[in-house]
C-alpha cells in the first residue's frame, strides 16, 4: 500500500504527493495475513517491500500545481519521515512542468533538484511530465541524465494525448488528436535504456476523457514494454478493476487516495464486482 499526502502530481492543475515502498520500514502483519488473525481465509499473498511489481501509488485529498512548495520546511519533512517510517518512496509529481517554461530553465531545474536533495534523504523520486509542453525528446533524456547526477530517481510520464492532465473538456482534447502509441514505446524504452526504473502512463487518451477506451494502446505498452517498469493511472474503480482483470493482481497502478482500500481488496481477491468477484487469484 501507498501513504497519502498532497504532493506535485501534475494531473491538470493537479498534484499529489505519491509514495510507495523502501526498504527500512517496520514490518507490518495485516489481519489477513496473521494465522491468529483472519490467516485462515483465502487471499492473494501480497510480496514485502519494496516491491517491484503490484506497486500502488496514490495522490492525496488535496492536488494543485506546486502544494508541496507551500508547506513550510519542519512540517514537509516531518510528512516525508512518516511516509518513509511505513517504507514508502515520496514523489514529486509533475512540478518540473511548470519550471521548465521558466527563462533560463536549465539554472531553475538544478536550483530545484538542489532543493530536492537538500531535503535530505527524503524526497525520493523526480516525476518529468510534459502534457502541456512540446519538447525534444533528447532534451527530455538529458533531464533524466540530470536528474540522476543528483542520485535521485527520474520518473517520465508518458502519454498520448497533448494537454493531458488539465482542465480541458474532453471533446476539446479529443479534437486535438492522439499521438502514436508506437511513439510512446519507443520513447519509454530509450528512458527505461537510460536508468530509470518505473513509467508513469497518462490516462487522458486511453481511458479518461475518451468516447471509448483505448486498450489497444494499454495492451501494446504491456506486450512491448517490460510490465513491471510500467505504472498506469487509474483513478476510477471501473478502470482499476479492469486492469486487474486483464493482468492481474501485479499490474502497477495509481489511484486516487480514497481508493487504496477497495483496490488493496481487489488485489488479494476478497473483494470484487460481479467480472471479478473470486476470479483474481495466484499461484503462490
Amino acid at each position: 500500500m501507498a501513504l497519502i499526502t498532497p504532493l506535485t502530481r501534475h494531473v491538470g492543475s493537479v498534484s499529489r504527493w505519491v509514495t510507495q515502498s523502501r526498504g527500512f520500514a517496520i514490518k507490518r502483519v495485516t489481519l489477513l495475513e496473521d494465522t491468529n488473525g483472519f490467516g485462515f481465509a483465502r487471499s492473494n499473498p501480497r510480496p514485502g517491500k519494496p516491491r517491484s511489481k503490484g506497486v500502488t501509488e496514490i495522490r492525496g485529498p488535496y492536488y494543485s500545481v506546486g502544494s508541496f512548495s507551500l508547506f513550510h520546511e519542519k512540517e514537509l519533512r516531518e510528512l516525508i519521515d512518516l511516509a518513509h517510517s511505513y517504507g514508502v518512496y515520496v514523489s514529486t509529481g509533475g512540478w518540473a512542468e511548470h519550471l521548465l517554461t521558466h527563462p533560463d530553465p536549465n539554472a531553475v531545474f538544478d536550483r530545484y533538484l538542489t532543493k530536492c536533495k537538500d531535503l535530505g534523504h527524503v524526497l525520493d523520486v523526480i516525476e518529468l511530465s510534459s502534457g502541456f509542453l512540446s519538447i525534444p525528446e533528447n532534451d527530455w533524456l538529458r533531464l533524466v541524465d540530470k536528474v540522476h547526477a543528483y542520485k535521485l530517481e527520474a520518473k517520465p510520464e508518458l502519454g498520448i494525448q497533448f494537454g493531458a492532465g488539465g482542465d480541458t473538456p474532453a471533446g476539446d482534447l479529443e479534437a486535438l488528436g492522439t499521438s502514436d502509441p508506437g511513439k510512446l514505446v519507443n520513447l519509454g524504452q530509450r528512458f527505461l535504456d537510460a536508468g530509470v526504473q518505473r513509467l508513469m502512463i497518462e490516462s487522458e487518451g486511453i481511458t479518461e476523457n475518451v468516447t471509448s477506451w483505448r486498450t489497444d494502446v494499454v495492451s501494446q505498452i504491456m506486450k512491448e514494454l517490460p510490465p513491471g517498469r510500467v505504472m498506469f493511472e487509474a483513478a476510477d474503480p471501473k478502470v482499476f478493476n479492469w486492469y486487474i482483470r486483464e493482468f492481474g493482481m501485479d499490474v502497477n497502478l495509481f489511484v486516487d487516495h480514497s481508493q487504496i482500500v477497495q483496490l488493496e481488496c481487489l488485489r488479494a481477491g476478497i473483494w470484487g464486482t460481479a467480472d471479478t468477484w473470486g476470479k483474481i487469484v495466484s499461484l503462490r
